[in-house]
């Protein structure tokens, strides 16, 4: 592929302004030496045709040969006169230049005159002469007209094209460090002004593409080493646990270690898996679109916290909805909200969760959530309460990925402040297919 043609523009436009002056000039001269011409030929047609006829109205007056040829005569215009007898008044041009005008006339009067012919040539030199001097002022005009116009677009180009340099200068002082600088233009409806805008346009998406991507850098560095500083805890519980088995098989702990060992292998797989799904929310998941009842699935975590931990009390209301979504991914949101409202709770409370036309709204009976923190809580890896969440097998992304996938869906996840006073998490903005009664369930 041929790159971008960087001849001069100064160059390019000051040569292009000459050329076209150049052929307007010539074209200018060609007519102008054109009609000159032709007006001079009508002029001296005049000029015969008036002694012509000055002439006939001599021979009708009776006048000599000799003065009438005299007096038919001007500047630049001579002749002679054939007599009927075959004599000549004046000297008869043996070989007329074809280029001189010559006109002939019979004369009529008295005497001698009558039938006699009349021949009278005007002699161009003065014509071309004039001529001349017009080429050569045209010429000299010419060239005076090129030089100074030549010399006008060496400056006036450069002054038209400063813009040009602006830009320039502005891209280099970007390329050097240089942030924040903008043209600005007055105008925005004029060739350089449109330029400009787009210029600007292309710096701005320039510079917030690369804000976007050092900010994105930035927190993937973050994550990457808050994930590896989150996996060296149990993967070092787990190394430890099993030195110790190894070392000494039959302990009197070996018990002991095996459940440290099981422990801390389900809780860096957990954390492992939680990292996958934020990678595959990251890259983009395919949700199904199926429709999918909640109430169940509320029930089903009911039934499932019931087992686990028996000491809070679920309750399920709200309506018989059905979205449209993927069965899997609002059970993990689900679950991912309700494990995260019983560490809150730390075992004992009364949990409600609460089925809505598009989605759920999980509420406890917990410290709840500052409001400072409210947005902080769905970050990677964040923790409101270390100590507790680590004691738990917390890893600090089930909000993340729970607000992940319900924004998948095309929905959100956000915490405000329950009735009576602990935390709600409302996943809303799903897409409901149908809605019927209320229904509730103490469990």
């Amino acid at each position: 592929m041929t790159g971008l043609r960087t001849t001069s523009l100064y160059r390019r436009v000051t040569v292009t302004a000459l050329v076209v002056l150049l052929a307007v000039l010539v074209t200018v001269g060609i007519v102008v030496d054109a009609v000159f011409r032709v007006q001079a030929e009508q002029d001296v047609n005049r000029v015969l045709a008036g002694r012509v006829q000055l002439a006939q109205q001599l021979a009708k007056q009776n006048v000599s040969p000799s003065n009438l040829l005299r007096r038919a005569e001007t500047t630049g215009v001579h002749g002679w006169i054939a007599l009927p007898d075959g004599t000549f008044v004046g000297e008869p041009d043996q070989a007329p230049d074809t280029r001189l005008k010559q006109v002939k006339a019979t004369l009529t009067g008295p005497a001698r005159i009558n039938g006699a012919r009349l021949t009278l040539i005007a002699d161009d030199s003065v014509v071309a002469g004039a001529e001349q001097r017009l080429r050569n002022l045209l010429l000299i005009t010419g060239v005076a007209a090129l030089v100074i116009t030549a010399l006008v677009l060496v400056g006036g180009v450069r002054l038209a094209l400063s813009p040009l340099d602006a830009m320039t200068r502005l891209a280099r002082s970007i390329v050097s460090g240089g942030r924040g600088g903008r043209l600005a233009p007055s105008r925005t409806n004029t060739e350089l002004g449109r330029a400009a805008v787009a210029f600007d346009a292309a710096l701005d998406a320039l510079e917030g593409a690369e804000l976007a991507a050092r900010a994105s850098e930035e927190r993937t560095r973050r994550f990457v080493a808050d994930a590896a500083h989150e996996l060296r805890t149990p993967i070092a519980g787990v190394q430890a646990a099993a030195e110790a088995l190894v070392q000494h098989p039959d302990a009197d702990n070996a018990e002991q270690l095996q459940l440290l060992l099981a422990r801390e292998a389900r809780r860096a797989g957990k954390l492992v898996s939680d990292l996958l799904e934020l990678a595959r929310l990251d890259a983009g998941t395919e949700i199904a679109r199926v429709p999918v009842p909640l109430l169940p699935l509320a029930r089903a975590q009911a039934d499932r916290v019931a087992l686990l931990a028996p000491e809070i009390t679920v309750e399920v209301s709200g309506v018989d909805a059905t979205v449209l979504g993927d069965a899997d991914r609002l059970i993990q949101i689900l679950s991912n909200v309700v494990d995260n409202a019983v560490q809150a709770m730390g075992g004992d409370g009364t949990l409600t969760v609460s089925v809505t036309p598009d989605g759920f709204t999980v509420s406890d009976t917990g410290p709840g959530v500052a409001v400072r923190d409210r947005e902080r809580i769905f970050d990677r890896l964040v923790r409101l309460d270390d100590a507790r969440d680590q004691r738990a097998g917390g890893s600090g992304l089930g909000l993340a990925i729970a607000r992940g996938f319900a924004r998948a869906h095309g929905g959100d996840l956000r915490c405000a402040e329950a009735p009576g006073g602990g935390a709600a998490f409302v996943i809303c903005g799903l897409t409901p297919v149908q809605a019927s009664s209320p229904s509730s369930r103490p469990v």
